[in-house]
């Protein structure tokens, strides 16, 4: 049975994660500051919809006016938390804007709503009300939610554990793989590992090591083709964990340090090229930026399908 989520923030994450809890046959009302970006989600939501159907991973009568009813898009905050069961946070990564939200959700909200975070490297909880406290946890999502199934799952420090064994049941009736932290640390795994590949991307660039799409090369040919396979630790048990115990002692490799910042990431961004919705980064990325989109999700797609098939060695259940 469907419950009634309202999503804040409908950015990059807030549309997509509206248009995950939909399919999922909940009753969504997604709101937004900006009502630029609150009209621009509805584009962007049925741009993403259309690929899922096509790719058969959504049935086909969900279509735009299915989409419309099942997505409430609502400029007034109090009416998207009202009635709601369960809000999810999803703005900017900044503290004095989430606690004024969590404030205002304290407010308007029904005493009994769940309150989910999507911060990704931001703690939520010393900015939560202490009366919500019991109540409130981390749902972290990955772009792009619809395809991307894995969800960071942390409760507050007071958090009821029935909300978190609620929360893994929600996702896991969607078909997402959450898995649950112990505490809440910045990044949480996968943000993580992927902040230590960025760091040495870094550095590779600013020593000109390598061009960006050589980097991206050895990456995608020498890297993930095993990966979602084998992951890290399954990879290093068919390596032989006698070599991994060698080259720990060799001290074989030293991380980079911390600099704040990577001067190529800092000259494209002076230059205007920050990214897809810019139409530049690292790449050109020339048209329209929804197309763009559909084009990363429909290989996404293939990907995954194909995935399906292969299966993994690692993950759950195969623990020594």
């Amino acid at each position: 049975m469907g419950i009634k989520v309202a999503v804040i923030g409908a950015g990059t994450m807030g549309h997509a994660l509206a248009l995950v809890f939909a399919l999922g046959g909940h009753e969504v009302r997604l709101t937004d500051s900006s009502m630029a970006t609150l009209d621009k989600a509805g584009g962007l939501m049925e741009t993403a919809l259309e690929t899922l159907v096509v790719a058969g991973e959504a049935p086909r009568e969900a279509d735009t006016e299915w989409l419309h009813h099942a997505v409430t898009r609502l400029p007034v905050l109090a009416e998207a938390l009202e009635d709601a069961d369960l809000v999810l946070e999803a703005i900017i990564e900044q503290p004095e804007a989430k606690r004024a939200l969590f404030a205002e959700i304290d407010r308007l909200a029904p005493a009994a709503a769940i309150i989910a975070s999507n911060t990704s490297y931001l703690n939520p909880f010393p900015l939560i009300p202490a009366a919500r406290q019991d109540r409130a946890l981390i749902m972290h999502w990955y772009t792009p939610p619809y395809l991307v199934d894995l969800v960071d799952i942390v409760g507050g420090p007071s958090c009821d554990p029935a909300v978190v064994t609620f929360a893994v049941e929600f996702c896991r009736a969607m078909g997402k793989r959450p898995v649950v932290m112990r505490k809440f640390v910045p990044g949480y795994i996968a943000n993580r590992v992927q902040s230590a590949i960025a760091l040495e991307v870094q550095k590779l660039l600013d020593e000109g090591v390598a061009t960006a799409s050589e980097i991206d090369t050895a990456i995608i040919e020498g890297i993930a083709l095993r990966l979602p396979i084998l992951g890290v630790l399954a990879k290093a048990d068919f390596t032989g964990l006698a070599f991994t115990q060698t080259s720990l002692a060799n001290r074989m490799y030293e991380p980079p340090p911390v600099r704040g910042q990577c001067d190529a990431v800092d000259a494209l961004v002076a230059a205007g090229r920050t990214g897809v919705m810019a139409g530049a980064g690292f790449y050109d990325w020339p048209g329209e930026t929804a197309d763009v989109l559909e084009d990363r999700d429909r290989r996404l797609l293939a990907l995954k399908r194909a995935l399906r098939q292969i299966g993994t060695l690692a993950g759950e259940g195969r623990e020594a």
